[in-house]
């Protein structure tokens, strides 16, 4: 191969400098490089927010390559005609981008390497997205894992490679092929007023993704255990979001976490046991990926779920159930595009096992409505609600979203920022939430809150009657 012959790099959901094998070993290679990103069918798919969010983080990583001397190539089609035409266009006999997971994707990624190999192009996919790659973490059978707890025992003490550095320079190539404009491929459109909304709660590209990793180890980690599981605390992260479009890497995170469990904090290894679940997620993914839209469990397909838009699921989406704890986590939602994780739980709990409504409806929505979705924990935690997937909860756990309250929200400081009805001077937070959300919806803050739609204990009763009468 010519030194003076290109790299194209397809950057998909990697969107960061540092710690990025593909674009490090591109770097390393003394070749120019041309950065790529493709607006094919599966971004153009994504739901509103995430495609929003995703198309924030592509403009951001343009400017952090123009600051070093490069560019981001834009092109939107079919993948593998797009990066045909690259190849031509600049010459390239190279293509390197970071694996992904999901079904999909890896569907699209396999067909493409296969097609470059035979056009004789050196077609490369690199770790990027996970710590473990899911192939190699098996059970003493030779098996992948089902549950969480032995996994996490067989990983925990398993040596993860230090991140790698920030990539500085890339060499030009002698001519840039052209680069469409983002504001051609409407990323945002379907967010339409909500976008100005979520958008001051986002923190967006690389620097702000290091920068909240750093705040959390400072100065929460130590208390990580006790303040996780309080939604009105600034007690998490906050990193999924971050984590979903790749603007800092999970190696990086659990590097950090290291650092400060060997100082002995212990929530420090709490916080590595949560990406440890991020890992197993997609460990199940690749192992079962009919996780993302079937069962897991295959005897749940006889379960007589509610599986239509009816009264209770509108009520439960525009968050008007008459249950606090979760019409705060919707109010939530629609207005930063993120749902603590407590929150989560309560509201998946409560459309599948109170309303006995199919997860498919919830985590659909949750597909369009979050910014840090991502496709295998979203499918994870809805089948670990439902009762339907691995390691799930028991079908006779059925939170209360009444006693869940008063013990995470026990001054109701969560429910005060995100309901506004029925108070005097509401949050503005909780008024934010009628600037977003769509004005079919016909919403006022001045309406009277209602009353629940169906009661905890009703709810908790009504789906034990149905589990316990159910044909598997």
């Amino acid at each position: 191969m010519a030194e003076s012959t290109p790299i194209i790099v397809w950057l998909r959901r990697d969107l960061r400098l540092s710690d990025h094998p593909a674009l490090w070993a591109a770097m390393s290679s003394g070749r120019p490089v041309v950065p790529v990103f493709i607006c094919d069918s599966l971004v153009q798919d994504l739901g509103a927010a995430p495609k929003w969010r995703l198309g924030l983080g592509v403009e951001h990583l343009q400017n952090a390559l123009a600051e070093i001397g490069s560019r981001l190539i834009l092109r939107s089609g079919d993948a593998l005609e797009v990066l045909q035409t690259l190849i031509s266009e600049t010459g390239a006999d190279t293509v390197y981008w970071s694996r992904a997971y999901d079904p999909d994707s890896v569907a699209r990624d396999k067909s493409i390497k296969s097609k470059l190999k035979d056009l004789g192009v050196d077609a490369q996919s690199h770790l990027g997205h996970l710590m473990f790659e899911p192939w190699t973490v098996e059970t003493g059978a030779g098996s992948f894992y089902k549950v969480f707890t032995p996994f996490w025992k067989s990983v925990r003490g398993r040596d993860v490679p230090s991140p790698l550095g920030r990539v500085s320079k890339l060499i030009a190539p002698s001519s840039w092929p052209e680069s469409e404009d983002i504001e051609s491929w409407g990323l945002g459109d379907d967010m339409r007023r909500g976008a100005d909304v979520v958008r001051p709660f986002v923190r967006l590209g690389e620097d702000a993704a290091q920068e909240r990793l750093a705040h959390f180890i400072d100065e929460i980690v130590d208390d990580y255990d006790a303040l996780r599981d309080l939604p009105s605390e600034d007690g998490t992260s906050c990193l999924s979001e971050n984590l979903a479009v790749g603007e800092i890497s999970p190696r990086q995170c659990w590097h950090a976490a290291m650092r400060k469990q060997q100082d002995g904090s212990k929530g420090a290894e709490t916080f590595m046991k949560e990406l440890a679940w991020r890992e197993f997620a997609y460990h199940l993914l690749w192992h079962t990926p009919h996780i993302a839209t079937d069962n897991w469990r295959e005897e749940w397909g006889a379960f007589p779920w509610n599986e239509k838009d009816n009264a209770e699921v509108v009520a439960w989406k525009i968050g008007r159930t008459g249950i606090q704890f979760v019409d705060a986590a919707m109010r939530e939602l629609y207005v930063t595009g993120r749902m603590h994780n407590r929150a989560r739980m309560i509201v998946a709990s409560y459309l599948t096992k109170h309303l006995l409504t199919h997860w498919k409806i919830g985590l659909d929505w949750f597909e369009d409505c979050l910014i840090d979705w991502d496709p295998a924990s979203n499918a994870m935690g809805w089948q670990w609600s439902a009762g339907s997937g691995p390691d799930a909860t028991p079908y006779f756990r059925v939170f209360n979203p009444v006693t869940q309250l008063d013990k995470f929200d026990k001054q109701r400081n969560y429910v005060s920022r995100w309901i506004a009805e029925g108070r005097a001077n509401p949050h503005d937070d909780a008024l934010k939430y009628f600037e977003a959300i769509p004005r079919s919806w016909d919403l006022s803050p001045d309406a009277d809150y209602p009353d629940a739609i169906v009661s905890a204990d009703a709810g908790r009763k009504r789906a034990l009657d149905a589990y316990e009468n159910r044909d598997f």
